[in-house]
């Protein structure tokens, strides 16, 4: 709740869909932060490892499962401005690491599949066409970084005029000050957006969770 404005939506509203950002092979190698090309928070495989709870009860009653890969060319020519700030070159096409955790989170080979160049899914991919086929109202988001890709992808799908649900238990920033801003920062576009796994595993099942 924002400036005690209610939440006068479901959790879920209409047909949903989850859209599961970058948890790739590298989340749950074991490297330092002084190894990785981007910082994680402490807790960040762990958050990673428990979406995939939900990922499962999403296809028990066939909610499209959307997977996204962050992915960039080894001769770094589509790196564009991402390197200006605090990351390092990261996710390039032959590092084994940046394919999907397939393994961790049961990915199959049927999953709807988008590769993306910059932070946003929907930024020169065809997220948006594939939504528009499966009839998505809801967008229930999982994975990382809550500061980064999560934040981008929930902005752009809101200004899409999606219902924004983000599994506060499942996603994790580069920092815990970074996470937790961000979360703010999304819970102040749409009031609700933030919602708890417990509560989004039983909206799923089809009960009513407002």
């Amino acid at each position: 709740m924002i400036n005690g404005k209610p939440n006068r939506r479901a959790l879920i509203e209409g047909n949903a869909a989850l859209i599961v950002i970058d948890i790739q092979a590298s989340t749950f190698a074991p490297l330092s932060n002084d190894e990785r090309s981007i910082p994680h928070m402490e807790d960040y495989a762990e958050r990673m490892r428990r979406a995939r709870a939900v990922i499962d009860k999403a296809r028990e009653v066939d909610i499209p499962v959307i997977f996204i890969q962050e992915i960039h060319r080894a001769n770094l020519v589509d790196f564009g401005r991402e390197v200006d700030g605090d990351e390092d070159y990261h996710c390039l096409d032959n590092n084994p690491l940046t394919d999907l955790a397939r393994e961790e989170m049961g990915v199959r080979p049927d999953d709807y599949h988008i590769q993306k160049r910059r932070y946003s899914a929907f930024y020169g991919t065809d997220l948006e066409i594939l939504l528009r086929g499966l009839r998505a109202d809801t967008l229930i988001l999982v994975g990382g970084l809550t500061d980064v890709c999560v934040h981008y992808t929930f902005v752009d799908a809101h200004q899409g005029d999606y219902f924004c649900r983000v599994v506060t238990d499942c996603v994790a920033g580069s920092s815990m000050e970074a996470h937790n801003a961000a979360l703010r920062a999304m819970e102040y576009l749409q009031t609700g957006a933030l919602r708890g796994i417990d509560e989004v595993l039983r909206a799923i099942e089809g009960e009513q969770v407002a």
